[in-house]
């Protein structure tokens, strides 16, 4: 059992209001002005002071023409700039379009294409502003926001910035084109802000390859935040946290989770985010024992590093009280470890950018189990339904695809009115998950769909054999992948990279997983490597392990199978 409460402690219960999302900064900022609201590394804002910023971009982006529905991209690492932006263009009447600053020139082009965005906002790094600033003659971009990363820094990193990475710092012509983050914020004037509909105004389009690999964007509307943000926060019981809550972020702000569990969470609570521009490990240790945070969401390869890098030397990761993992599964000996280390509470959760993004996550305080995505968030239903046609509604056990209807479900994809009528069945988002549910009502993932593999007619799931090689005690990451095999149409072959100081060959695993898994399960060959390629959130990424296996004449492994 969960306790809701409200930001001024008292307690709530019933349906989740329907309302705009900004509030959530509105209502920190009312409550709690003093207080830290974002640590950027060493250098500090207020609740009152992120405010202020907020309110003075939103005046900004209404005198460049941003109204209800104007469409304006964040193209940002985890700054300072990444919540006053994205809370001003709401505030302003638009809508965020979130880019991930490692896209090359030609995903940039399609997403600012496809969404419409007219305006962009970035940084003046060597590394982003060119790759933006391209896109004003080759699509419909009209104006660049350029925000200065040595402005954010503390003395005297500011100063050493300008000194000894002047390579880095990105020229920016003064033209029309062209507008300063100053003068974005230079006048404080009220945004008359017209009453709308929260359940229908976009708030955020959310691009994501979805169950097809074509990026397409999810329209997310005010309601659909502001309901995942208060799930959550209705998920953790009161007086579990002890202490001003500080919140790290990791996680990069333009993805799904980090936007929705780090940022729109994290002020809910009031907490102070500390955040880092990117997933660095010695950054990270010694971050949390410098400025002592009380939660961390991640993903299972962040709490992997860790562990491995404090296996020997002995840090303070104590603070930590909370962690949510998400994004791919949570092997239970990572858990354990990282729980050891922390003293923390390391939950599993589920979601997908389609839903804001959370869906389920394991109890906080209570029974809660390895390998499982947890229990439903409040106002959240979940039905394992028949895999494709999602027609029938199957009993307790049966695997399924995972089903999804509560207030923090999408719109739909935008201008994608077929997608939409694929992702959607009765009112059900559909989400290529296959998965089962047992009689405590825990939730547990089989497989993607799309990452099925049909082995002489069977399916094999592609989890399962990861973690049956998690369960080797030299494994620190495994993935694996089907690939075309004249024997059995497709087989199952895995990547693996040890742990530091550990050994194990191809047979030695091959060995390990015919003890977990049957004939028909066991892999085509394992390949050990050194590093897995990774997204940029962290999550282990098959997409180019795929396209490598596919470009090669012949897998040029052992190939050890038993063909039974």
């Amino acid at each position: 059992m969960t306790t809701d409460f409200n930001l001024d402690g008292t307690a709530v219960s019933g349906p989740i209001p329907a309302r705009p999302v900004t509030s959530l900064l509105d209502e920190a900022v009312a409550r709690w002005p003093s207080r830290p609201c974002v640590d950027f590394l060493g250098a500090k804002w207020t609740y009152g002071e992120i405010g202020d910023l907020v309110d003075r971009a939103a005046a900004g982006f209404r005198r460049l023409g941003v109204r209800d529905g104007v469409r304006v991209g964040l193209c940002l690492p985890n700054t300072p700039y990444s919540v006053i932006a994205w809370y001003a263009v709401l505030k302003a009447g638009g809508v965020v379009v979130n880019y991930n600053p490692l896209y090359v020139e030609r995903e940039l082009i399609h997403q600012v294409k496809d969404s419409g965005t007219t305006i962009m906002v970035t940084m003046d790094l060597q590394a982003i502003y060119p790759k933006v600033a391209a896109l004003l003659d080759k699509t419909g971009l009209e104006k660049i926001v350029v925000c200065p990363m040595a402005t954010i820094l503390p003395f005297p990193k500011n100063w050493l910035f300008r000194l000894l990475k002047s390579k880095e710092i990105a020229k920016i012509p003064r033209d029309g084109r062209h507008v300063a983050f100053s003068d974005l914020v230079a006048e404080k004037t009220p945004v008359a802000v017209a009453s709308f509909d929260p359940k229908t105004t976009l708030a955020v389009l959310q691009y994501t390859g979805g169950t097809t690999g074509v990026p397409k964007g999810a329209m997310l509307t005010h309601a659909n935040l502001f309901a995942n943000a208060e799930q959550i926060a209705r998920w953790v019981p009161e007086g579990f946290l002890s202490g001003e809550p500080k919140m790290l972020g990791v996680l990069p702000l333009f993805h799904v989770f980090a936007m929705t569990v780090v940022m729109n969470f994290g002020l809910r609570l009031g907490a102070e985010l500390i955040l880092l521009p990117r997933f660095d490990l010695a950054q990270v240790v010694d971050t949390i024992e410098k400025k002592r945070p009380t939660i961390f969401p991640g993903v299972p390869t962040i709490y992997t590093a860790i562990n491995a890098a404090t296996a020997e030397a002995k840090r303070d990761l104590t603070s930590i009280q909370c962690c949510i993992s998400g994004g791919a599964p949570l092997p239970a000996d990572v858990r354990a470890r990282f729980e050891e280390l922390t003293g923390c509470k390391l939950l599993e959760g589920y979601g997908l950018s389609e839903a804001s993004p959370v869906v389920t996550c394991n109890p906080v305080v209570g029974l809660d189990k390895d390998g499982s995505i947890g229990l439903v968030l409040p106002e959240t239903e979940v039905s394992i339904r028949t895999p494709v046609t999602s027609v029938e509604a199957l009993p307790e056990g049966e695997k399924g695809e995972l089903c999804v209807r509560g207030p923090q479900v999408m719109l739909g994809y935008w201008n994608r009115p077929d997608a939409t009528a694929e992702q959607f069945h009765d009112g059900w988002l559909r989400t290529g998950d296959v998965g089962w549910r047992d009689a405590d009502g825990f939730i547990f993932l089989v497989d993607r769909l799309k990452d099925i593999i049909i082995c002489g007619g069977y399916n094999v799931y592609p989890r399962v054999l990861e973690e049956a090689l998690y369960q080797h005690p030299a494994v620190e990451e495994a993935t694996v992948i089907g690939v075309p095999d004249t024997y059995r149409g497709q087989a199952p072959m895995a990547f693996v990279k040890l742990r530091a100081g550990e050994t194990a060959t191809a047979k030695d695993l091959m060995t390990h997983l015919a003890g977990w898994v049957s004939k028909i399960e066991m892999p085509k060959a394992v390949e050990i490597r050194d590093a897995l390629p990774k997204t940029m959130v962290g999550k282990l990424s098959k997409k180019e392990l795929v396209a490598e296996i596919i470009a090669r004449d012949t897998i040029d492994t052992v190939d050890l199978s038993d063909r039974g």
